[in-house]
């Protein structure tokens, strides 16, 4: 029967378990872009415009973008534009802006393949409206 030794003779430290070698990375060369693309149109003109200046003294930059400035008023589809900018569409509901079609097109390739194209367009089921 084999004698234990004393724990005073065992290692203060385990030895660490060896490590599985890290993978590297693997390069597809695969080049994809998304574009998604709300449609909306304007259901209350007067609260969209009234949104949007509101906005455009919040966020001057990016009303600028868009060509607003003191002595410049946003048009309409200005308005439309920054706060599409500035806002998701459940807030756009609210300010008078209804989204009637999401589209998003992913297209991938690689270096030597034509792109595959992928498309996806849904309206918005009528809510009674």
């Amino acid at each position: 029967m084999p004698r234990l030794p004393h724990p005073s003779l065992l290692p203060a430290v385990p030895t660490p378990a060896p490590r599985p070698a890290a993978r590297r990375p693997f390069d597809l060369r695969v080049h994809a872009q998304r574009i998604q693309i709300d449609e909306l149109i304007v259901t209350d003109p007067r609260q969209v415009l009234a949104h949007a200046r509101t906005a455009a003294h919040a966020d001057p930059d990016t009303a600028a973008l868009l060509g607003y400035n003191t002595t410049n008023p946003l048009t309409l589809p200005a308005a439309a534009a920054l706060l599409c900018a500035l806002h998701d569409p459940e807030e756009l509901a609210d300010m008078g802006l209804h989204m009637v079609r999401h589209t998003t097109r992913v297209t991938a390739a690689t270096q030597h393949r034509d792109p595959v194209i992928l498309e996806l367009t849904d309206a918005p089921e009528d809510d009674g409206r």
